[in-house]
């Protein structure tokens, strides 16, 4: 996972487009077809609809629990030496990439998308095979992408939360816990109240204006490059204060409130300083980053970070106010969300920055996540549409397509050559297929999930008709749910035919069905 997709590792064979001589060897794959995953069913009434949006997510849950569902090798992924063994699987960032792909922040992106809840095993295995014992205690590896390390924190309470192990508490909160501590003892900047670190997408060079990209430097990967150890950026900010709530809610439940006291303070002070920092009330909008050293420290940068965005009100650190301020604002290119608007000077729409003015699925559908948690149809709708109509048209899940044209497309970005070099999409890319599934199971049906319920606060476009998705698992339970009307407001609701609230206990057992009716 050591810089993941910059130049070490993999970016070379992608940007020479022969990635796949070193793909996952044949037989590595998991043993039986689904392969421990559960398959639900989503159906639209409209058969326009289903064609359009519903075959994706046949196409997307294949996608997830075939090819990208992986044999896991003990010696490579198993150093915490808590992997099980059935299922024995985890599952890989994508193909064409160089195996082994011990990658933390796909590792915890996929499983916090949708394979922890259909195939809880599989998002155990997925998340313990990124992190590593060691003398202090458990801990995600410790590598030189640090900023990834803190999404598996998010990723492994949202994996409690759907299973209710406690026991994958107990090490998850101890991994947790001494992970954040390393962060903040290393990387944080006490004179910001800032974490430093590049954005969460953003490992390649690429994604940054100059400074701190540098033409004499010849590497892709963002670390090469002067000063960026000490950006702080909105995504990564944004999933520290996530991570901190995260922390607080693992040390609530077992029962540890003055830890929990603790992580909530420091959450609060860091949602303050983003603000502070970042908040463009002017804008209606977050800024990008702030440089931290070089001849731009404390210079604001003020562009549009799509990923910070999502994360900014799926996390709480927008309030609803200015989460509404945002989806007003934000750009939307011809095919998406992208990584960062606009181009920087030295890129342009013919050669588009492969980590600038792209679209990234699994950012634009965190985008789309957000406009269904705020409520707004509208935006919600076009995320799906213009995902589903990506992913139609190409054929597949891939890493990137070119937000003007929608063709599959790597992109731009300064490498070894000492110029830019013109990137491969690489195909089936794991996070692009639970991205899709994120938007059905999070956006469309609204799951929430607290330590003893699953509620469920949908985001209907009223163009779209009734929709049901059948066979969801839950804990003990197996849902089917059906959704119609339109809007995000929850006008009537059943459970098994009865008048009910739109939440689900998770003690239950067996099948339940719940009808809910939506408006504007």
């Amino acid at each position: 996972m050591a810089a993941e997709r910059g130049i070490s590792r993999r970016a070379l064979l992608i940007a020479l487009g022969i990635a796949g001589a070193t793909a996952i060897p044949a037989g590595a794959q998991g043993p039986a077809p689904g392969n421990g995953y559960t398959m639900p069913t989503l159906d639209f009434d409209d058969q326009a609809v289903q064609r359009r949006l519903g075959s994706v997510y046949a196409s997307a849950l294949g996608s997830v629990s075939g090819a990208n569902t992986i044999g896991a090798d003990r010696s490579v992924y198993d150093k915490a030496g808590l992997l099980s063994y059935p299922p024995g699987t985890v599952v890989r960032a994508g193909g064409g990439y160089p195996a082994p792909q011990r990658w933390t922040r796909d590792a915890a992106v996929n499983a916090w998308s949708g394979v922890s809840l259909l195939a809880p095993d599989v998002g155990r295995n997925t998340l313990w095979s990124v992190v590593d014992r060691e003398q202090g205690g458990l801990v995600v590896q410790q590598d030189n992408q640090w900023w990834d390390q803190i999404v598996w924190v998010l990723a492994a309470h949202h994996h409690y939360l759907v299973t209710g192990d406690r026991h994958f508490l107990t090490q998850a909160y101890d991994t947790s816990a001494h992970t954040l501590a390393a962060r903040r003892a290393e990387h944080f900047n006490p004179s910001f109240g800032l974490f430093e670190g590049p954005g969460f997408m953003n490992d390649g060079i690429s994604g940054y204006p100059s400074p701190p990209a540098s033409t004499s430097v010849h590497s892709s990967f963002v670390l090469d490059h002067p000063h960026t150890d000490k950006l702080m950026c909105l995504s990564t900010n944004c999933l520290y204060y996530g991570a901190h709530l995260a922390l607080a809610a693992m040390s609530e439940a077992l029962g540890h409130p003055v830890q929990a006291a603790s992580f909530r303070s420091d959450a609060e002070h860091l949602r303050t300083a983003i603000d502070h920092h970042l908040w463009r009330a002017d804008a209606g909008t977050y800024a990008y980053l702030v440089h931290g050293e070089g001849t731009h420290a404390g210079h604001v940068d003020t562009s549009q970070e799509g990923a910070g965005l999502a994360l900014a009100i799926l996390l709480g650190v927008a309030d609803g106010q200015r989460a509404g301020r945002i989806l007003d604002s934000t750009h939307w290119q011809p095919y998406g969300i992208v990584n960062v608007w606009p181009h920087f000077p030295r890129f342009d729409d013919r050669h588009p920055g492969r980590h600038n003015v792209m679209v990234w699925p699994m950012v634009h559908g965190l985008y789309g996540q957000a406009a269904a948690d705020a409520g707004r149809t509208e935006p919600f709708a076009l995320a799906v549409d213009t995902l589903a109509g990506l992913i139609t048209a190409s054929g597949g899940f891939y890493e990137l397509y070119d937000s003007a044209t929608g063709t599959v497309d790597g992109g731009w970005q300064g490498g070894s050559s000492g110029h830019a070099d013109h990137f491969v999409s690489q195909p089936d890319q794991t996070w692009s297929a639970t991205a899709y599934l994120r938007l059905v199971h999070d956006g469309l049906f609204g799951l929430t999930l607290t330590d003893d319920a699953l509620r469920l606060s949908p985001c209907l476009p009223a163009n779209w008709g009734a929709v049901s998705l059948r066979g969801l698992p839950y804990r003990g339970m197996t849902l089917d749910v059906t959704l119609s009307g339109g809007g995000s407001r929850v006008q009537s609701c059943t459970v098994d035919g009865a008048p009910g609230s739109p939440v689900v206990a998770a003690g239950g057992r067996g099948r339940q069905v719940i009808s809910i009716v939506l408006a504007e």
